[in-house]
């Protein structure tokens, strides 16, 4: 969540996947079968202003997607999925297309109360009606079925992708959480968004769930809300907060930084393990070595393939 945690992404999408990135608009009327593979950046009309969301169609022209979320600093001119992991690499050959939604920066990707009162903010964050209404319907002009979906997230959006399912049960097949803050409605957990939510962008976390206590903090807290995940295949993970070697390359600072935010990481996944055990509802959790950073979430989604492919049937 701290600036130091941010990878700096030199490359720019096109060099990465060795296509050229191309602006869409919504194509004339649906089509039966998605465009078989190929990368491009779309442009979506939503209640908070045009988002670009970034695609890689199915390799096939299958319609199943899976909606990759990104964390707090999410940037607001790429998903830092594309630059920061090798996602395009790992599912170019199957036949799901990758949803990058680019922005949500401290959104938690939810339903805001109002705008944040603390930076000027415009307009309202509308992200759960975005990703359940507005972009599912606008990709169904692409041949994307609205209902054969997966969604993972790291950090902000592990909680996210797991709400999101829960309360959208018609759309999402798969949930995953990587490094989430899957029990924000814990009294500490309050505390540490408000202070991590100030510090990247000063947003005003009251303005996004109200006080704590409001009703939205135990809507979005996907640990209260588990029992509303059961029969979804779903994969929790975090790391320990032990330094390896793909810290390294970060330096010492965002190392020390990292490791802070997973020790909080490690906790929401372990009561999120324990509840969901308590109530007989079938989660894979698994706690690895290492922090809060992209290296690890893409090991993580590495393991989390084969689970997305066969809940979508996307082979």
């Amino acid at each position: 969540m701290s600036r130091a945690l941010t990878i700096a992404s030199a490359a720019v999408i096109v060099s990465s996947v060795g296509t050229s990135a191309v602006v869409a608009v919504p194509i004339a009327a649906p089509v039966t079968r998605t465009p078989a593979g190929g990368f491009e950046e779309l442009v979506v009309p939503s209640s908070m202003g045009p988002i670009k969301v970034q695609v890689q169609w199915a390799a096939r022209g299958g319609s199943s997607a899976l909606y990759l979320l990104d964390g707090l600093r999410a940037p607001a001119d790429h998903s830092q999925w594309t630059t920061d992991t090798d996602a395009l690499r790992q599912f170019a050959g199957d036949d799901v297309t990758l949803v990058f939604p680019v922005g949500g920066h401290s959104s938690f990707y939810t339903d805001w109360y109002r705008p944040s009162s603390t930076n000027g903010q415009s307009a309202t964050y509308r992200w759960e009606t975005f990703l359940t209404r507005e972009l599912p319907d606008f990709l169904a002009g692409y041949g994307v079925s609205r209902t054969n979906n997966g969604i993972v997230g790291v950090s902000m959006g592990g909680n996210a992708a797991l709400t999101l399912a829960a309360h959208h049960r018609d759309q999402f097949r798969f949930a995953g959480s990587f490094s989430g803050f899957i029990n924000p409605s814990y009294p500490m957990w309050n505390q540490v968004m408000r202070a991590a939510m100030f510090d990247e962008g000063r947003f005003n976390i009251d303005d996004m769930w109200g006080a704590l206590g409001d009703p939205a903090w135990t809507r979005n807290d996907a640990t209260v809300q588990v029992e509303r995940l059961r029969g979804l295949p779903l994969y929790v993970t975090s790391g320990n907060g032990v330094p390896g070697a793909l810290d390294l390359p970060g330096g010492v600072a965002n190392t020390i930084n990292a490791a802070g935010i997973e020790a909080f990481a490690v906790i929401a996944a372990s009561v999120f393990r324990d509840r969901a055990a308590a109530l007989g509802i079938p989660a894979r959790v698994d706690f690895t070595h290492g922090t809060h950073t992209w290296p690890y979430w893409q090991q993580s989604l590495t393991t989390a393939r084969p689970m997305i492919l066969d809940a979508l049937g996307a082979h």
